[in-house]
């Protein structure tokens, strides 16, 4: 576990990308006890100067030598990197926190959403894996439900933006949808379809049972978060021309009956929950209302007639804050408070 300290020396690793620029404002928004700030990236980014508390911090290159006296890491530098240095890191004394998917499912390694199971941090090694977005978001709105009336099955499909693929998607959907409007050429690299005005019914690779690996993650993450592998899970993962912000659709059974009042009842009262369900005044979840917000909105709240227990619910929220950066800064902020 960490070392009680007034202050600590936090890493960045991968600061100069969507979700690094994120972690970076985060810590700062939240006054995380940063003595001192260092920053890593590959070479291309070496040298850059980046902003913390209105100073500004040189990004260093990543290397396996750079971690001692660091206290905690935050990774954001993709699968690779993270199974190459994070054990280093590790090894020099340092907490990694990691958003790739790397050690998720790794069972030496804990899968940490602090809201539904914050005590799974004591048990790391030197590493705690920090969810995929669309799982973290799922999660939060999941456990109070869970809570009350136990669920026994799960069925999602999630509308994700481009920005969970990063800053070379973002430019692909500007870049498209200009080029639409003026009547050019599209062109496709990031994605195997035109994104802008699209929907497409995939999110990383096909596997032999005709799921994709996003949709496995869920099923996956969601049973080791809860601590409960007797959830059903079904996923359908969508990307959406979409800047910022995922929202998912989730079909629920559970146990025990709950209604639709209950539910909101149980979720208006739930940690890293906001309930914004008034359909009648056009009020309900969307990317544009929890963009650069901390919550999880939950809305269009209301009972499946088709099974004995349903619920049917609508969830969005910031996927470069809550389903990346946030999470991985509140991760941090449990270990301080845990800190002995």
């Amino acid at each position: 576990m960490l070392k009680k300290k007034d202050k600590y020396v936090v890493a960045v690793v991968g600061a100069t990308g969507a979700v690094g620029n994120e972690m970076i404002a985060v810590l700062e928004e939240r006054n995380f006890p940063v003595g001192q700030l260092r920053l890593f990236a590959s070479e291309r980014s070496e040298g850059k100067t980046l902003e913390y508390n209105g100073k500004p911090v040189v990004v260093e290159l990543l290397t396996d030598k750079v971690f001692d006296g660091i206290d905690i890491a935050l990774f954001s530098a993709g699968g690779d990197r993270s199974k190459e240095f994070a054990p280093a890191a590790a090894k020099a004394g340092c907490i990694v926190i990691d958003n790739s998917s790397a050690w998720r499912m790794d069972p030496e390694v804990p899968l940490v959403v602090p809201e539904v199971n914050p005590d799974d941090v004591e048990w790391n090694k030197g590493i705690i894996a920090n969810p995929n977005c669309s799982t973290i978001q799922m999660v939060v709105a999941l456990k109070p439900i869970h809570d009350a009336a136990k669920i026994k099955r799960v069925i999602v499909t999630t509308f994700q933006s481009v920005s969970g693929t990063g800053k070379k998607a973002m430019d692909e959907l500007l870049d498209q949808t200009k080029d639409i409007l003026n009547f050019a050429d599209i062109k496709s690299t990031v994605y195997p379809h035109q994104i802008a005005f699209n929907c497409i019914p995939q999110i990383d690779v096909f596997q032999e049972d005709g799921y994709t690996k996003e949709e496995v993650k869920m099923v996956n993450e969601t049973k080791k978060i809860m601590g409960d592998d007797s959830i059903k899970v079904t996923a359908t993962t969508v990307r959406v021309p979409v800047f910022r912000g995922h929202s998912e659709s989730i079909n629920i059974e559970t146990e025990k009956k709950l209604s639709a009042n209950d539910a909101r009842a149980v979720l208006s009262t739930a940690p890293g929950v906001l309930v914004y369900d008034a359909p009648e005044k056009n009020i309900y979840p969307m990317q544009t209302v929890c963009a650069n917000r901390d919550e999880v909105y939950v809305g269009r709240i209301r009972e499946d007639n088709t099974v004995e227990n349903g619920l049917n619910i609508w969830i969005a929220a910031d996927n470069l804050r809550k389903g990346a950066a946030l999470n991985a800064v509140q991760i941090a902020e449990v270990l301080v408070k845990k800190a002995k």
